[in-house]
């Protein structure tokens, strides 16, 4: 690590997949994760799938997660390709293999029937990245199960994966949990008596409430992992400011005209960064052995929007533990799933 927290870089000739791969500004070293199980919810496209590249790169078993079975396919196939054609990308032995799941988080059913699959073998978890998510749609819309689509996907959906696997989990050697959160947490708002929007709905504010949601179950899951002596490491990161197809996704949903306002804007040289750099801080959460229940993570450069990853800043109310603990308790009653007691 350097003096502002951030470890040290290497340049593009150090990336493991350098020949198949886009030449990075600035990149970290992961080590050797060969017999490691990990899950990357929306691995399908953007940080999600560079996540997953780069953990199988590194040795480990690798299962990605898509709502759209034919894209996650595509994905599968693409990920496999670039691991191909980079063999020795972890310096030795083989690249991790790449497996392929159906999962939609805006579903708690279709959340069950994944994780009965996914722990039908009984095999260890060693690192579940909560990857996928929403942005900013632009009118109330909602999940199957009746939520608001942000908060059900971004926070609920994965409140309520991370509790099925639990049992895998706790059976792992050092298990992990990595939430991506968002700088949009700091406009955030746990507005209790609202959390659906039904009284007052905007696509921002919704965002930045299921972020805020996000960070706020990273560190209660720490606090009560160290408590209950679950031994999870539960830990935060956010991409800064990267060009994913999240910028459209969302932002366009249900529009018969798309808007292009926020590509443009990370289309701007040297403000935003790709996605393989905007995936650095939450491989860097992953993998650190430094790394603290309830550590928060992000890029180090200017307003956190993109470089080498490091500590991230944290709003205030994020650190609530009143609130944290209502979050907690809410969610377990809206989704059915409870984490283990003791």
């Amino acid at each position: 690590m350097s003096e502002n927290g951030a470890p040290a870089g290497t340049g593009a000739s150090g990336h493991p997949l350098a020949g198949a791969r886009p030449a990075l500004r600035f990149d970290i070293a992961l080590p050797d994760l060969g017999g490691r199980r990990a899950l990357v919810t929306g691995g399908n496209s953007g940080l999600g799938f560079e996540t997953a590249l780069r953990l199988a790169a590194a040795g480990a078993e690798v299962t990605i997660t898509a709502r759209s079975r034919q894209k996650g396919v595509d994905a599968a196939s693409r990920l496999r390709a670039l691991l191909q054609a980079a063999p020795d990308a972890r310096g030795a032995g083989r690249a991790g293999e790449i497996r392929l799941a159906s999962l939609d988080l805006a579903d708690l059913r279709s959340i069950e029937r994944f994780a009965d699959d996914y722990s039908a073998a009984g095999h260890p978890l060693d690192l579940l990245v909560n990857n996928a998510g929403v942005m900013a749609v632009p009118r109330r819309t909602l999940t199957d199960d009746g939520f608001e689509l942000q908060f059900g996907t971004n926070h609920l959906g994965h409140f309520a994966i991370t509790g099925r696997l639990m049992p895998l989990l706790l059976r792992a050697d050092a298990p992990r949990v990595v939430t991506l959160s968002s700088g949009a947490h700091w406009a955030g708002r746990l507005d209790f008596d609202d959390l659906q929007r039904e009284h007052r709905y905007n696509a921002w504010a919704a965002y930045g409430q299921s972020k805020l949601a996000n960070l706020v179950f990273a560190k209660e899951f720490a606090r009560r992992s160290g408590a209950l002596g679950w031994q999870i490491t539960s830990v935060a990161a956010h991409p800064g400011f990267s060009r994913t197809n999240l910028q459209s996704s969302g932002p366009n949903l249900g529009r018969a005209r798309p808007r292009r306002m926020l590509d443009r804007v990370t289309a701007l040289p040297g403000f935003a960064q790709s996605a393989a750099e905007g995936a650095l801080p939450a491989l860097f959460a992953a993998t650190t052995p430094d790394a603290l229940g309830g550590d928060y993570f992000g890029p180090s450069g200017l307003l956190e929007l993109s470089g080498l990853p490091g500590f991230a800043h944290v709003a205030k109310r994020a650190e609530n533990e009143r609130a944290a603990r209502r979050l907690w308790a809410v969610s377990e009653e809206l989704t059915g799933v409870l984490f283990p007691r003791d």
